[in-house]
């Protein structure tokens, strides 16, 4: 059975732009794989918890030297990670705000992004170990950027290092 995870972050929740593209092609998933499963993790809802030194030191110790706060904060990413792996495709519903992603967006990825198990660092850089994956992103943005060099998705930093972070992760 096919599973997939749609990731939404728009504060307007199902009214924003990225969302309703999002949810256009769950709903078109969901015809082509009638028996397959769909879970939804919607980042305005239930924000993420931005990464403090303490979130970073759980990741970094030792399993059996773990604190239970440590342990916790750790079973709290790894059940982010698992909702990944058992995803085999992930639709991320991709706001922009104040030229940049949703913080809550870059919570989940500073969850999920872990050296060893969802990546691994290369001699050309990070390299994903999330394999076999199909991630369509739905960005979407306001303001007036016609004409104006911010026009040209190329030129559009934050999300193309959003991009990278899911390509780090999903290679």
């Amino acid at each position: 059975m096919k599973n997939l995870l749609q990731i939404n972050a728009s504060l307007f929740a199902a009214g924003g732009q990225s969302s309703k593209l999002g949810n256009a092609m769950v709903e078109a998933w969901r015809k082509a794989h009638p028996h397959g499963e769909v879970s939804v993790l919607d980042l305005a809802q239930n924000p993420m918890p931005h990464l403090t030194a303490e979130r970073l030191q759980a990741f970094l110790t030792p399993a059996e030297q773990r604190t239970r706060t440590q342990r916790d904060i750790v079973a709290f990413s790894d059940s982010l990670i698992e909702q990944l792996r058992a995803a085999d495709v992930i639709v991320l519903g991709l706001p922009m705000y104040n030229f940049g992603i949703p913080s809550t967006l870059k919570a989940y990825f500073d969850h999920v992004a872990r050296a060893g198990i969802t990546f691994r660092y290369t001699p050309n850089g990070p390299q994903g170990l999330l394999l076999d994956k199909k991630v369509y992103v739905f960005a979407a943005r306001g303001g007036n950027y016609a004409g104006t060099p911010l026009d040209e998705g190329k030129r559009d930093a934050a999300l193309t290092q959003a991009l990278a972070r899911i390509e780090a992760l999903a290679a």
